[in-house]
């Protein structure tokens, strides 16, 4: 029997930023994102990265496109999660993959309320479009770290229920779990 070949996941990073899009500072939380990843994937994937301004529709059409024209398995977007008028990332994510995970949001508010008693302001989600998992993460780089270790360790198998590229961690780094097909649970 040949030996099948792994596809390479493929997954957005999305900075939703005025300010980094029209070059007025320089992105930090992409870079992150794409730092984490590289840290502790140890299956093949590829990047596709946008920095777009706030706002419903940017946000919505950026999601659309990068599941349905680039086939994204997994987008990551940062920024646009706070209680500031242009901050609608979580409505355009819920127009763009209306599926909603609410337990990803509830996570990443929980484990970043250890480090500021403002992540109560923060509005992120995770949604699925067919079969790509779109998880909105805040704008300060440490917070990203704080949110991606927290719920990581489901993605795999989410990416697995929802018909995604399957994704493998380095459990040196950050164990992921997937039920055995017996029925018994195991981390990776």
């Amino acid at each position: 029997m040949a030996h099948e070949t792994q596809r390479a996941a493929i997954i957005g990073v999305v900075t939703a930023s005025d300010r980094a899009s029209a070059g007025l500072y320089e992105d930090q939380s992409g870079p992150a994102i794409a730092a984490y990843l590289t840290k502790i994937l140890k299956s093949p994937f590829h990047i596709v990265r946008k920095i777009i301004p706030d706002g419903f529709e940017s946000v919505r059409d950026t999601l659309i496109e990068l599941a349905d024209k680039e086939h994204c398995d997994l987008i990551l977007t940062t920024g646009g999660t706070g209680p500031s008028p242009r901050d609608l990332t979580p409505e355009a994510t819920r127009a763009a993959a209306p599926r909603e995970l609410p337990g990803f949001g509830e996570l990443m508010r929980m484990e970043s309320l250890k480090q500021v008693p403002t992540a109560i302001l923060s509005r992120q989600l995770a949604a699925h479009r067919g079969p790509c998992l779109v998880i909105n993460l805040p704008g300060k780089p440490s917070a990203i770290e704080t949110c991606l270790n927290a719920v990581f360790p489901a993605v795999p198998y989410c990416l697995d229920l929802i018909g995604a590229a399957t994704i493998e961690t380095d459990p040196a780094i950050l164990k992921s779990f997937r039920p055995n097909p017996s029925g018994s649970s195991s981390t990776r």
